[in-house]
């Protein structure tokens, strides 16, 4: 239907430039309603991330702490000095190995806590972890000989631990001594 207001010779133009076009219905539809996304909280997805990623990873950073040159030891308090000397001196009977040697950090975190409970389960008291002294690790540093220390302990069942005897492996490796699991009281 034409606009009252346009003149006639308007309509007349339009119709001859539209030619044989048909005008379509009227369809009396209404757009559909379209919810507005809620916006996303990426900042706190991101720290939630982060936060689950903190709380799973190794609190013990390489650069927190660099190589003193002093050998590796820990003594929990109540544990005989003499219990030290022992260990550092080998006068215990190693008991079980194990090798972390190109091992991840996360793996060999695994492998350890593994290894600690078959120790307990078989009541291994005297045990010996090599961790390597770094050679081919970045910046030749020794990255697991640090974190084994961080690891070790925070295990109740560590009593002591030391840098093993030059023939035992030395710098590379550790021995520790186990509570033992038939102790009574």
């Amino acid at each position: 239907m034409p606009d009252p207001a346009s003149k006639p010779e308007d309509h007349h133009l339009f119709r001859q430039e539209v030619g044989d076009a048909v005008a379509l219905a009227p369809h009396n539809r209404k757009e559909p309603h379209r919810p507005r996304i809620k916006p996303l909280p990426l900042q706190r997805l991101k720290d939630e991330k982060q936060a689950l990623h903190d709380s799973l990873a190794d609190p013990w950073d390489i650069l927190d702490q660099g190589e003193t040159g002093e050998e590796l030891f820990f003594s929990r308090p109540g544990v005989p000095a003499a219990a030290l000397r022992k260990l550092k001196r080998g006068g215990w009977v190693i008991s079980a190995e194990l090798d972390l040697h190109g091992l991840r950090s996360d793996e060999a975190r695994i492998a350890l806590a593994e290894f600690l409970l078959n120790c307990a389960r078989n009541d291994r008291r005297c045990i010996r972890i090599i961790h390597g002294k770094g050679l081919r690790s970045k910046n030749r540093e020794p990255v697991l000989k640090h974190k084994l220390r961080h690891w070790l302990m925070q295990r109740e069942d560590v009593l002591a631990f030391c840098q093993a005897r030059p023939a035992d492996g030395g710098s590379g490796a550790v021995v520790v001594l186990l509570k033992s699991a038939h102790r009574n009281g």
